[in-house]
């Protein structure tokens, strides 16, 4: 990549996070009366709920620190991030260790799922908060989370299953893709033989039993063994998510210098795009059906924000651990598409949801699943490692 466009997506990247994303949530997401934040808004800012979901808290707790500890000390962001620790900790912890899945605005339990997703939210954001406080029982707090969900995780007679196992056994590719990037990120606190040990059991999962190399693809949902199933379910991609991964296991690489698990990270990328890129509308699609059959899922040739922001800094990453100008192109490419299609100019941040052809599909900003995580942590990833890029020039 050229010097100047390296130059022109620093400022990019660093102004769209610092002078339009996080500015529209700190405007907006504070909950000053109740603690903790709002996440559920309309495109101006409006809130739409007043509950709130637990692992977008986490997340938006874990951003603010990280912000803190890797752009700048701004006593704002340490504070907001303290601002969710604390409610997090006061409101959102069931009594066997567990954290809910939504809370009400003051706190109250509203759901608790059998997934262990808003643990992992958990995990990172008082890890990311201990080391940004220099708070050690933050940390405490962090990897006694962090144990009780691997204990979990290995032992799943421990939740309620989704599918009775005595009629059929399956697993999902988003259980060791988020051990995986969870890990990661509390591993930055120090060394601990169980999170090698994690690291490499995901990567053995997601490498050995979710990549197809027969069908180039990596699967969302497989056999307990790896198995391909012939059902809806069984030949359904989401692009995005495997994108995601690739690049957490391009990371591992680079963290390991493993040059074979930056190329495993690339192949699934390729794939990927392949599967996910719609030639006829541009942008990335929901959910693919491998074999060209119905998708189950009514969304599944929506253009939603999220893909485009991981296939962004994925693309990026593989460029850069590469040299390989095929990657520099597929980023232009979403670059141009993602940046004509989703960003607000009048409101600020970007549109969520938008219809095959790009136009919009709702107006949310924020919701139960949609937050400040995709979009900022995608804005800050690719800043500094353009930033390694143009050192390296």
């Amino acid at each position: 990549m050229k010097k100047n466009r390296i130059e022109e997506l620093i400022v990019i990247h660093r102004d769209g996070l610092l002078k339009d994303t996080i500015p529209f949530w700190m405007k907006h997401t504070i909950d000053h009366e109740h603690g903790g934040f709002l996440n559920y808004l309309d495109q101006d800012g409006t809130i739409l709920n007043t509950d709130k979901p637990v692992w977008v808290l986490g997340r938006f707790t874990w951003l603010m620190a990280l912000l803190y500890n890797s752009v700048e000390k701004r006593p704002e962001w340490l504070n907001t991030s303290r601002h969710g620790i604390e409610f997090l900790e006061k409101y959102c912890f069931d009594t066997d260790g567990r954290m809910f899945f939504e809370v009400t605005r003051d706190g109250r339990p509203l759901r608790k799922r059998r997934y262990i997703y808003a643990e992992t939210f958990g995990v990172i954001a008082f890890a990311e908060y201990s080391l940004a406080a220099g708070d050690e029982k933050k940390l405490e707090r962090a990897k006694k989370l962090y144990k009780l969900l691997i204990r979990y995780y290995q032992n799943p007679e421990l939740l309620p299953p989704k599918i009775y196992p005595q009629t059929r056994q399956v697993k999902s590719h988003a259980m060791p893709m988020i051990l995986l990037a969870t890990t990661q990120q509390i591993r930055k606190t120090g060394d601990d033989p169980l999170y090698e040990e994690v690291i490499d059991n995901s990567l053995k999962e997601v490498l050995e039993d979710f990549m197809h190399y027969d069908e180039r693809a990596l699967f969302e949902t497989v056999g307990v063994n790896g198995e391909r199933l012939d059902s809806p379910e069984g030949r359904c991609i989401n692009p995005g998510h495997a994108i995601e991964t690739s690049w957490f296991i391009m990371e591992e690489g680079r963290h390991r210098n493993d040059k074979n698990l930056i190329e495993k990270g690339c192949t699934i990328l390729d794939w990927s795009l392949d599967w996910g890129w719609d030639k006829e509308y541009g942008g990335i699609l929901y959910f693919v059906d491998v074999e060209g059959k119905p998708c189950e899922q009514y969304e599944h040739d929506m253009k939603l924000w999220w893909p485009h922001n991981e296939a962004l800094y994925a693309c990026l990453l593989a460029h850069y651990l590469t040299g390989q100008k095929k990657y520099e192109d597929w980023h232009e490419k979403i670059h141009e598409w993602a940046y004509s299609h989703f960003p607000d100019r009048k409101n600020g941040e970007w549109f969520k949801y938008l219809h095959r052809d790009g136009t919009i599909s709702s107006t949310v900003k924020g919701n139960r699943w949609a937050g400040p995580f995709h979009l900022p942590r995608m804005q800050l990833y690719c800043w500094k490692l353009l930033e390694e890029m143009k050192k390296e020039i």
